[in-house]
């Protein structure tokens, strides 16, 4: 089985949907029947072909950026040039939907729908014709949790042909270490052993860091918050104004490998997203395969998906710095609590959100969609 994955970025370049599909790729590794070949565009002018981690990566010529949208005819070019028995699209990502309308050559089309296009409503108008017309031609998506098939006004009426198929991520990464559990120590002693609140995310607006920074101001703990992006400045401004820089500490970037030690190291992981373009979260199954309880807000969707209210941890409403206040301190007054939470968020993210879980699942996926007539 030949399978093509079209998006805009591939790994090195991070993100979470390049970093989902460089989890595919890696998860179909070892299985002589599937052959995955990735289609991306390259951060120069030039079209090269490399093998990442063994699997084939042709990175088309860009021309430009519009709205984070890489602009490459090239990648047109390479769209209608490959064959596949399958072409599998990450929305959103215009160009490479287009360029599959207009010179796919594939047996089949699936699309996993990531996100609704929230912010960008100029685009969105503009799209929307086409967004249709490629979510028609779809012969199955795939979407990351339930509530997102009812909550988004483009897959509620293609329910029908929509698949949940939960995100994955390599639990092992997570599990208990020596060197892991030694650097946790070293990050409470750091903050003489104080309760810490941990987030972990892009400091994109949809993040809703700001609500959690004012909840500080009803919690004795300490927020380390790691990530860069467009909102950092305004957020430790914030911090600033709001006479709290004393419990919050920007940590910037950190490196994959110390990730998993911040996340043993936490009391609660906190995921106060406002926007619907948070559509699962990553971070909190990553906190969940630690063993950590998790607060998050419902959204409509995948986010309460994951963590599920009053079990894995809590869910409040967004956009409410009291609430958070609230259902965080219940969790850092209560240490059976914690554990208990912490230990079903564990088996939880090995039961539904293991790397190999969502591979199997996608395999099985691609199988039956070849079936059909």
């Amino acid at each position: 089985m030949r399978v093509l994955y079209i998006y805009k970025d591939y790994y090195p370049v991070v993100g979470g949907i390049e970093n989902h599909i460089r989890t595919i790729c890696n998860g179909l590794q070892g299985r002589p029947d599937i052959q995955p070949t990735v289609l991306v565009t390259n951060r120069a002018n030039r079209t090269v072909i490399e093998e990442i981690d063994g699997v084939r990566v042709i990175k088309a010529a860009r021309l430009a950026n519009v709205s984070s949208a890489p602009i490459s005819l090239s990648l047109f070019l390479w769209a209608r040039k490959l064959d596949a028995d399958i072409t599998h699209l990450h929305f959103p990502y215009p160009i490479g939907e287009m360029a599959y309308l207009l010179g796919g050559r594939s047996r089949k089309m699936v699309i996993t729908y990531h996100s609704d296009i929230v912010r960008q409503k100029t685009l969105l108008r503009l799209y929307a014709p086409f967004l249709r017309r490629v979510l028609d031609r779809a012969d199955s998506i795939a979407v990351s949790n339930p509530p997102y098939i009812q909550s988004s006004p483009y897959l509620r009426p293609l329910a029908a042909k929509c698949r949940v198929i939960p995100f994955g991520i390599d639990t092992s990464r997570f599990a208990p270490t020596p060197e892991t559990q030694r650097y946790a120590q070293e990050v409470r002693r750091r903050y003489n052993h104080a309760p810490l609140i941990l987030f972990i995310g892009v400091l994109r607006y949809y993040k809703g860091v700001g609500y959690l920074i004012r909840a500080m101001s009803d919690i004795h703990a300490r927020l380390l918050i790691v990530g860069q992006g467009p909102q950092g400045e305004e957020w430790r401004a914030l911090a600033q104004q709001s006479g709290l820089a004393d419990k919050i500490d920007f940590l910037g970037r950190v490196e994959d490998d110390e990730m998993p030690g911040l996340l043993h190291a936490c009391d609660v992981f906190a995921l106060p997203s406002i926007y619907r373009s948070e559509s699962l979260g990553i971070a909190q199954i990553e906190a969940m395969a630690c063993g950590k309880p998790v607060v998050c807000t419902e959204l409509g969707t995948g986010t309460s998906f994951v963590n599920v209210d009053g079990v894995t941890g809590f869910v409040v409403p967004p956009m409410d710095a009291a609430a958070l206040a609230g259902a965080i301190n219940r969790l850092l007054a209560d240490p059976h609590l914690r554990q208990r939470m912490g230990q079903a968020g564990r088996e939880r993210a090995e039961r539904e959100f293991a790397a190999p879980v969502m591979v199997q699942r996608l395999v099985d996926w691609y199988t039956e969609v070849l079936r059909q007539p």
